[in-house]
This record gives C-alpha cells, structure tokens and sequence, in this order.
C-alpha cells in the first residue's frame, strides 16, 4: 500500500475512534459505528492500532461481535436500534426541520432494516 494512503487509514481510523469515544458522552454522536470504521480503517493501516483495538477491554467486544460470522447478540441490535431512534428523535425535536427529520427518519429506516436482517448469534444471557 502507498504510504500516503496508510496514513490516510490511520488518520482517519484515529479521528473516527476519538469521534466514537466524545459520541459515549453525547447523544448525537454514534459511538458504535465509529469504533467500526477505526477498526476497518486501522486493518487496512496498522495491524498494530488493530490487535490493540480488537484486544481493548471496552470496544474491543463490540468489534469482534461485528466482526464475527456467528451474529450479533440479539441485545445487542435491540438496544442499537432503541438508542439510534432515541438519538434520532432527540435530534429531530432539536433541530426542528422538515428536510433534516425527513433524512433522519429514511437514514433510522434503512439501519433499522440492516440491523434486523443481520443473523443474531444465541448467547446465555440474551
């Protein structure tokens, strides 16, 4: 790979992580998606940056979870789609705007119909 496109991955891959860490403590921020853009754009730059996320303590699950051909937890995706729309919703009263709401709404639709095509994996505690 060229190293201008490497750094660009790791830039990238950094700025998403740093973004989904400030989304744990702000609503409008998704968290989750973000860790999983850093872990793709880190496998395509640093196999180091990588391991260590797979490995972290807090986001390391839900990579590997998104990574894994076994599903998701169903837990895991109910709670997803209840806080994108509990986000989305928030956002939508904040902003207060028929075009932004009508985007919101169509952007909830499709990840909520991903989400729920996605094969879910029997855990104990689920």
């Amino acid at each position: 790979m060229m190293p201008a496109k490497k750094y660009l991955y790791l830039l990238l891959g950094w700025l998403s992580l740093i973004t989904g860490i400030i989304g744990i403590y702000l609503p409008l921020l998704p968290t989750t998606p973000l860790v999983l853009l850093a872990a793709w754009c880190f496998s395509k730059s640093s196999k180091r940056f990588h391991s260590w996320l797979i490995n972290h303590k807090f986001f390391g699950p839900i990579v590997r979870d998104w990574q894994s051909e076994d599903g998701i937890p169903k837990r895991s995706r109910n709670r997803a789609i209840i806080f994108m729309w509990l986000g989305m919703s928030i956002s939508m009263l904040i902003v207060y705007r028929f075009w932004a709401t009508v985007g919101l709404i169509s952007i909830g639709v499709c990840v909520s119909i991903y989400l729920l095509r996605l094969p879910l994996r029997e855990d104990l505690q689920d």
